[in-house]
């Protein structure tokens, strides 16, 4: 029975995990200086802000739309393990290594994306099937 729904839990796993990103590298944009500043106060280049915003906002979109989904996913994978790592990496602070855990469980559920692909409600179900 739940087999049958499967098709709408891969859609809104997608959801669940563009939620996340989407709003993130909006955000990044209409905040983009004070973004920076924080990107460069712990240690990594403000030059670095517009490939943060893709993969976070384009990234986000495409896992969305399912298009190229195991190639994101992969990539948002690994975005979020070394984000989590860069930014969140404070043994003594617990807040902030719960923070990394939660990236880690992301970047873990993005893997299920990469092994499983987007499923039938898809643009790559859509483009496999042309």
């Amino acid at each position: 029975m739940l087999e049958k729904l499967n098709p709408l839990f891969d859609l809104a796993g997608r959801i669940f995990i563009a939620i996340l990103f989407v709003p993130a590298g909006f955000s990044k944009i209409t905040g983009y200086s004070g973004t920076a500043g924080y990107m460069e106060a712990m240690g990594v280049p403000g030059i670095l802000l517009p490939l943060v915003i893709l993969v976070e906002l384009g990234g986000g979109l495409a896992i969305l739309a399912g298009w190229q989904t195991r190639i994101v996913a992969f990539l948002l994978a690994g975005f979020s393990v070394v984000s989590g790592l860069l930014f969140h990496f404070q043994p003594e602070d617990q807040l902030q290594m719960i923070m990394l855990m939660k990236n880690i469980a992301i970047a873990g559920g993005l893997l299920f994306l990469v092994a499983n692909g987007a499923g039938a409600l898809s643009l790559d179900r859509r483009s496999s099937r042309a």
